[in-house]
């Protein structure tokens, strides 16, 4: 099982993406001549677009059947796991931990990935058209739920931010694209369908121009400053304890609700994930005029390769077992 244990390659290209931010900033500096604010701008607005070209209204419809799995999976993802990071703000405020628990706060506020979470659920053989149906709805969710977490307190920061266009560029960046998606569907969808390959490669090339300039911007801010070492190793210990937590949450509720083997497979493996890209893009339109998306999107990345790692064993297990329903 060992040799089927690959690194994700987008994991690598995340890392690399910080690495050329801290040695080669120059593309991404603040007096750069390529207009990079624009190009992340334009981009995250055809990844909402493309996004709403190749979502299934088949899959939704099926999906509404199975109501009771879906609201389980979008309250662990928009509800529990919020309400884990929320109780610890007491402790933080007015520290130098603050910022990096928002991070924490940001990251549990997002929706669920999409592809990875599907690809999982089928490995492990887990109920696939629901696992479609809620990683689709979980990225509609977020645009409306992930803000109402995360804006309370950010008056609670140092950083000035202005409200109303922070909305704007919500509503501009995501919410416009995403409906004019929906409605060229009927046209465009075919298309989309056949160059998915290709729209996914470049939302991951959108994503790691934003993670490259957000990093530049912290690094010209000295946001990183604050973070030492000791700091660096509580963030991944405590990260990886959230993923437990809400990963062994998830599987006990399954059986208490007595979800059957394929139901609980989606609701644990959806109910757990945190999507990398959707916390880029929400990160950019939130806090694009400040330095601090670095540190905000240093939970969500190591989450995000931790997941990937250890859902991929988990599935590739579970994949293999002979299911007896009880």
């Amino acid at each position: 099982m060992l040799k089927k244990i690959r690194i994700d390659k987008f994991v690598i290209a995340v890392v690399i993406s910080v690495v050329i931010a801290y040695f080669l900033p120059q593309l991404g500096a603040s007096d750069s001549p390529v207009p990079m604010d624009l190009i992340s701008s334009l981009g995250i607005s055809f990844i909402f677009f493309f996004y709403g070209l190749n979502l299934s209204t088949e899959a939704l419809k099926n999906g509404l059947r199975n109501w009771r799995l879906h609201v389980v999976v979008q309250s662990s993802t928009f509800i529990l796991f919020p309400l884990l990071i929320l109780p610890f703000f007491p402790f933080v405020k007015d520290t130098s931990y603050e910022l990096i628990w928002l991070g924490f706060l940001f990251m549990a506020a997002l929706p669920s990935t999409v592809s990875s979470s599907v690809v999982m659920v089928s490995m492990a053989k887990g109920n696939l058209p629901a696992a479609i149906f809620n990683a689709s709805i979980s990225g509609i969710l977020g645009i409306l739920l992930t803000p109402l977490w995360i804006l309370p307190f950010i008056n609670e920061t140092d950083v000035v931010f202005d409200f109303s266009s922070i909305y704007i560029q919500l509503f501009t960046e995501i919410i416009l694209p995403l409906a004019l998606g929906l409605i060229l569907r009927r046209y465009l969808g075919s298309w989309a369908g056949r160059n998915k390959k290709r729209l996914d490669l470049f939302d991951k090339f959108i994503i790691l121009l934003i993670i490259y300039k957000s990093f530049v911007h912290s690094f010209e801010d000295k946001i990183f400053s604050s973070i030492s070492l000791s700091k660096m190793v509580i963030m991944i210990g405590l990260v990886v304890l959230l993923f437990y937590i809400v990963f062994s949450l998830t599987g006990w509720i399954g059986k208490i609700l007595k979800f059957n083997h394929a139901d609980r497979i989606t609701n644990q493996f959806c109910g757990t994930k945190k999507s990398l890209v959707h916390g880029t893009v929400f990160s950019q339109a939130m806090f694009g005029g400040t330095g601090i998306i670095g540190i905000l999107l240093l939970p969500l990345m190591i989450y995000h390769a931790f997941q990937i790692l250890v859902i991929s064993v988990v599935a590739t297990k579970r994949g293999r077992e002979t299911v007896v329903e009880e």
